[in-house]
């Protein structure tokens, strides 16, 4: 009988670990690990670029399209198409093959059967008339819980619903950018210019009282007087998605943490929080988008506050484990602490002067299980669930093959071509991520049809009057 070896970590020795290790890093060579790196994410988001060496988002067949997108039968659906020529027609690979369409076509394709097809039939998504975009935030303190893939794949979800997508990236890291196949050259690409113009806009006013005072005015440097020129068309770019736009970040995006107090501290009476929010619905994004979604950074820094007070609705993923259901609800208990703390020391001036108190307020809030394990995190997820209740979804998001593969290759879930697997494997990767984008378009379409009524209640009081 052998004897069992040692474990790897005894015996090590210390001349053989000098010899092994290299020499001592400094600033420079930090830079070149980051070109490095630079190259190598240059190299991965490069794939699957067209020949003007832009992403391009790959087609979808019949098969998809019928299971999927619209519902209807692939008999039918053929049927439709020879019946009207004038409709995207598709394209073969080869001969008599299976036909395939871009997802503008197939957004036509919607909005014919929409208009033709059975009134029965969920061919247009919901959306009430009148009601503004939907802001959506995704975020949590706990790295690793697939925020970014998670908001990525539920405004791609959208998209291929039919909605007209804004994706925010907050995260000075630019995972959601780059997942668009996006690069920001600076912080003038990215919020922080609607952020500055905010600021600016409150600094004028701020300054004709301060004149009318007879009190010195606050400066307006270079850079608020070039943010007062930017708005958010200057900074959505287009992606390869039709139906998806992007504001991206990038490094110098993280200077906000920093410039934002030294605002503050100058203008006391800037309202921070209110700086993304106001943004947005002054420069017509309400109305141009069904939902925009917002990526936040793993911190409850000022880009963060501003993205949670922006949201209407505010989705969290978490792992089912302890070490993430403990960061969760400290995450909440932060939540709690900051923006009481912003109600309480507005509302000591309101009352004072008599006016509305300021009280945040969100549509719905809930958690989701991401990444889940069955055979190892079932117990954890279900106590979870007794504390949690009705905040965290019923429904937690398997982990898959395919989720990990998409990821290798930069791509979002609906953006794996399901020829590179076995059907079935796509399928149920697949199915994990339309089970999660079905509860948040439940919750979205509560939300809606709430607002909806409380509009027409309103309208009927006023007529009334």
């Amino acid at each position: 009988m052998g004897i069992d070896p040692l474990p790897p970590y005894f015996n090590i020795s210390p001349d053989k670990a000098e010899t092994d290790l290299p020499a001592p890093v400094t600033t420079r060579d930090l830079g070149a690990l980051a070109q490095t790196c630079e190259q190598g994410r240059n190299d991965l988001a490069g794939r699957g670029l067209d020949e003007t060496g832009n992403r391009k988002l790959r087609p979808f067949s019949t098969w998809e399209i019928t299971k999927y997108l619209i519902p209807v039968a692939p008999a039918h659906f053929r049927r439709v198409l020879r019946q009207n020529p004038d409709l995207p027609q598709g394209t073969s690979e080869t001969d008599g093959g299976a036909k395939w369409f871009t997802l503008d076509e197939v957004l036509r394709l919607r909005a014919h059967f929409g208009q033709e097809g059975s009134k029965s039939k969920e061919y247009v998504p919901y959306r009430p008339a009148g009601q503004p975009a939907k802001v959506v935030a995704v975020a949590n303190f706990k790295g690793g819980v697939g925020k970014t893939s998670t908001c990525a794949h539920l405004a791609m979800s959208a998209a291929l619903d039919g909605y007209k997508v804004l994706v925010i990236d907050l995260d000075s890291q630019g995972s959601m950018t780059s997942i668009f196949g996006r690069q920001v050259q600076d912080e003038w690409g990215t919020v922080f210019p609607l952020l500055a113009r905010h600021y600016a806009e409150h600094l004028r006013v701020e300054n004709q009282r301060r004149l009318d005072r007879g009190d010195d005015p606050l400066p307006l440097d270079e850079t608020l007087t070039e943010a007062l020129d930017v708005s958010p068309q200057d900074i959505i770019t287009k992606t390869h998605w039709p139906n998806i736009d992007l504001i991206g970040a990038q490094l110098n995006l993280y200077w906000s943490e920093f410039q934002i107090p030294v605002w503050r501290m100058a203008a006391r009476s800037w309202k921070l929080w209110d700086a993304l929010s106001e943004a947005l619905e002054s420069g017509g994004v309400l109305d141009q988008y069904d939902l925009v979604f917002l990526d936040t950074p793993p911190a409850l820094g000022y880009l963060t506050i501003n993205g949670l007070a922006a949201a209407d609705i505010l989705l969290v993923p978490v792992g089912a484990s302890f070490v993430e259901f403990d960061s969760t609800g400290r995450f909440f208990d932060m939540l709690h602490a900051t923006f009481s703390s912003i109600e309480e020391g507005e509302n000591i001036a309101a009352r004072a002067l008599g006016r509305d108190e300021l009280a945040f307020e969100w549509d719905a809030v809930q958690a989701i299980v991401t990444r889940f394990d069955a055979s190892q995190q079932m117990e954890m997820a279900s106590l979870m669930q007794s504390y949690m209740g009705r905040t965290l979804s019923p429904f937690r998001q398997d982990f898959t093959a395919l989720i990990g593969q998409a990821g290798e290759s930069v791509n979002g879930i609906y953006e794996a071509d399901y020829r590179d697997f076995n059907r079935d494997t796509y399928a149920r990767g697949r199915a994990t991520f339309d089970e999660t984008y079905a509860a948040f378009k439940r919750l979205l379409y509560g939300v809606w049809r709430r607002d909806e009524r409380a509009a027409d209640t309103g309208k009927t009081q006023t007529a009334a009057e």
